[in-house]
């Protein structure tokens, strides 16, 4: 999929029971998925049978991972309850003093590609605090039991397992020993196989793309994955709106991935907002459920949906755009 995630933030799993279908078993090589994917890519990217046959060999089947996948907390969790993990001083803290001790990379990184640096720390602080806590998984471990052994999504995950296996290839990674999310997400930005292959950066000039242990590398790359999904330098991104009656929401279509009205559409259904797009703006509206349970709206622009092409949740999105800009805050107090 376009969308770099498989799932969510790393440290949301909530855990049920194995969906029917799947089968605890390995020996992934011997499989009938297992050999098509090695004759695939032989015959298709030119890796070595034998290359794929030994990764296959020593993947282990983790049901672990099968439970994490069942309930993604962002399908569960409100809005309220989402930002009470995500969006907090201590984070912001650490985002700022990420940023400063990177600062000139931050700012090459906004000057070539547009994002601005509290947007790149914010999704860097939601992935995986800064580093803090990259997975525990490995990465041939997870795709291999999503892709022979999660029916729902066997087909997504075999295509990144082939990508993953493309990439150990490619950038020499360390393949049977990199860890990432239990979707086989990685690095510090979190980035899938594929888009890995698609979007990271060798920033540092080195000759290999590094999201583990390179901040050049890390920083460009989430900036180049948003700069290359549409994110216009400058714009806006969202603001809280105010509507003129409760029900009037019961009339209006809140967006999760698009935007859906022309501002002067909504503002002349009774939607206001303190610092008002310009009357053709293409809008969407935000309707979430906040702390204490109360109804919460915002008004979200080109750029707040170009994030949810980095994880798909809107609460996602939400949260790296208020991380960011207490982030920001806090940068900016502590320069000056």
């Amino acid at each position: 999929m376009k969308t770099l995630f498989a799932c969510l933030p790393l440290g949301l799993a909530l855990f049920c029971s194995m969906p029917a279908g799947a089968t605890q078993t390995g020996h992934y090589a011997e499989r009938d998925a297992g050999k098509a994917l090695i004759d695939k890519l032989a015959a298709e990217h030119d890796v070595p049978r034998a290359t794929t046959r030994r990764l296959l060999e020593q993947a282990r089947y983790q049901p672990e991972i099968i439970e994490k996948m069942t309930r993604p907390a962002e399908k569960t969790m409100t809005w309220g309850r989402y930002r009470q993990i995500f969006v907090k001083p201590d984070r912001a803290h650490q985002g700022a003093d990420y940023l400063a001790a990177h600062r000139d990379l931050f700012e090459a990184a906004e000057k070539r590609y547009g994002v601005p640096a509290y947007i790149v720390a914010a999704i860097l602080g939601v992935e995986t605090r800064y580093g803090g806590f990259i997975g525990s998984d490995r990465v041939i471990d997870a795709l291999s039991t999503l892709a022979f052994d999660y029916p729902p999504r066997s087909t997504f995950f075999t295509k990144e397992l082939g990508a993953f296996i493309q990439l150990c290839v490619d950038e020499k990674l360390d393949c049977t020993n990199d860890v990432g999310s239990y979707a086989g997400a990685m690095g510090l930005g979190q980035f899938m196989p594929s888009s890995y292959a698609a979007y990271a950066v060798d920033g540092n000039n080195d000759g290999k793309r590094d999201l583990w242990d390179q901040p050049a590398d890390i920083i460009f790359s989430v900036a180049n994955y948003l700069a290359e999904n549409g994110w216009q330098r400058g714009a806006p991104i969202a603001q809280p709106a105010t509507l003129a009656r409760p029900d009037l929401i019961d009339e209006l279509t809140p967006s999760t991935r698009h935007t859906q009205y022309r501002w002067a559409e909504l503002e002349q259904m009774g939607v206001s907002a303190e610092d008002s797009p310009t009357q053709d703006t293409q809008v969407g509206l935000l309707a979430f459920v906040g702390p204490h349970e109360q109804p919460e709206y915002w008004i979200a622009e080109h750029n707040f949906f170009v994030i949810t092409t980095y994880n798909t949740s809107p609460l996602y999105a939400m949260a790296v755009y208020q991380l960011g800009r207490m982030i920001h805050s806090f940068d900016v107090d502590t320069a000056s």
